[in-house]
């Protein structure tokens, strides 16, 4: 990897500065209707100090948002511990500030008063209210639309009036889950070398911010350190220094090995080889299936065949024009399926996967049955006990009843459901929604029967 080169610095933390926020041991479970622990973070350990950005980025699911939550005190941990300034955090954290995707504005209130609702909250008087929210709204550029309601804003203007709320009260950290992910591109890139501004201002009282991104490059580009999160349960696996000197973008020298350092670090966890059944139940043992797509899962393949086969992982997202969120599932199933194998940073095809990538419709579908029968757990052991039942029928809370011996109701049936699209494609087996059960196709049914 190549985090270890000497660079530039970046105007980041100094040495010695104050640890603003301390997380230590922090552990979070939720219990299920059922009476299921569904583990979401694990062991985590972290330090915010004064004047950085860190962002957060993983797979969806990983627990980047929730663990956000805690830090703003909106969620409890289940164990361990969150400070601010050495103080323990057990309500809402007064130190912090959030700004969320979706700019959660209210649409009856005009920006002035979106803009005075913390102060409201917090008690401070009208007049100096009033005063504090229209220096707010000059810093983030809106001077000119106090009056003005949501409906009438642009969605990169929505989301200044979200900064503007959150910096009003002088946060010393600025929470931000994703605030860029709803605008449009050059909107985004604007506001978050606006952001970078405001941060860098030496009068400004926030000048620390923690940052939840699906977007790698958006990490590199804004962040003196990123943390790696791991999934299931979420745990940070790897931390990144982006030593860069700002502005940055692809053109900095060191950007690029960057975002291949955290595609690396994103995809280094996972083995090429599925797990072995061994003496356990297939469908409480397995590893989950990734929630891929089939005709995205195609696409993917198309795209590195008509690449002589190889693909560095971010020039595939550039090419697919993907997000991490997007592309880690596909590239997880295409590993899985025995289509793909990651060396050395790309992404390859194998001689299997080259073969579907070029093969007719009919023929792909044959080619994904053999696929998914080796390689998937879930689907093979469906299709057996549909062979080997009465009637060529298997209930559905058959097969949730037993998956629920290794996850939450929840994700048992995202896997069923996701297991019955691909069996379908497949056509291994069939599907009535209508009284939940599971079938045989005709043809497989009745070549059963007469055997």
């Amino acid at each position: 990897m190549n985090t270890t080169a000497t660079r530039t610095p970046a105007p980041a933390a100094a040495e010695g500065t104050h640890d603003v926020i301390t997380v230590s041991g922090l552990h979070k479970h939720f219990t299920s209707p059922t009476g299921d622990v569904l583990p979401v973070l694990q062991d985590i350990e972290l330090t915010l100090r004064e004047g950085e950005i860190v962002a957060l980025l993983g797979k969806s699911g990983s627990g980047k948002s929730t663990l956000l939550r805690h830090i703003a005190g909106l969620l409890a941990p289940s164990s361990g511990t969150v400070r601010y300034r050495g103080a323990p955090v057990n309500g809402p954290n007064p130190g912090t500030a959030m700004l969320f995707q979706s700019f959660a504005l209210m649409p009856w209130l005009t920006v002035q008063q979106n803009v005075e609702l913390g102060l409201q909250a917090k008690g401070v008087l009208p007049y100096t209210r009033r005063r504090q929210a229209l220096e707010a709204i000059d810093t983030v550029g809106l001077d000119g639309f106090e009056n003005a309601y949501p409906k009438e804003l642009s969605g990169g203007m929505r989301q200044r009036v979200g900064f503007a709320r959150a910096l009003v009260v002088e946060p010393d950290v600025l929470l931000m889950d994703e605030p860029f992910s709803a605008l449009d591109v050059l909107t985004a890139q604007t506001l978050r070398n606006e952001l970078l501004e405001l941060l860098a201002r030496p009068q400004s009282p926030t000048r620390t911010a923690l940052l939840v991104t699906h977007s790698i490059e958006e990490a590199v580009q804004l962040a003196d350190r990123i943390l790696i999160l791991g999934s299931d349960p979420g745990t940070i696996a790897a931390e990144l220094r982006v030593d860069l000197p700002r502005p940055r973008n692809r053109r900095t020298p060191g950007f690029e090995a960057l975002i291949e350092d955290a595609y690396e670090c994103l995809t280094g966890e996972r083995s090429d080889t599925p797990a072995p059944l061994g003496t356990h139940d297939p469908l409480g043992a397995a590893a989950p299936l990734p929630q891929a797509n089939v005709e995205q899962l195609t696409g993917l393949l198309e795209e590195l065949d008509g690449q002589d086969g190889a693909m560095a992982l971010p020039a595939l997202a550039d090419a697919l024009s993907y997000e991490v969120d997007d592309l880690m599932p596909l590239v997880e199933a295409a590993q899985l399926l025995a289509y793909a194998r990651i060396d050395t940073g790309e992404l390859r095809l194998t001689a299997t996967g080259r073969g579907f990538a070029n093969a007719d419709i009919l023929t792909r579908k044959h080619l994904f049955a053999a696929a998914v029968l080796a390689n998937v757990p879930l689907i093979a052991t469906i299709r057996t006990l549909l062979m080997a039942s009465d009637g060529g029928r298997l209930r559905e809370h058959h097969v949730t009843d037993r998956l629920l011996a290794g996850s939450s109701e929840q994700a048992s049936r995202q896997q069923l459901a996701l297991a019955i699209t691909w069996g379908r494609y497949a056509e291994l087996f069939e599907y009535d929604a209508r009284d939940r059960v599971l079938l045989l196709p005709h043809e497989d049914h009745v070549a059963g029967g007469a055997r």
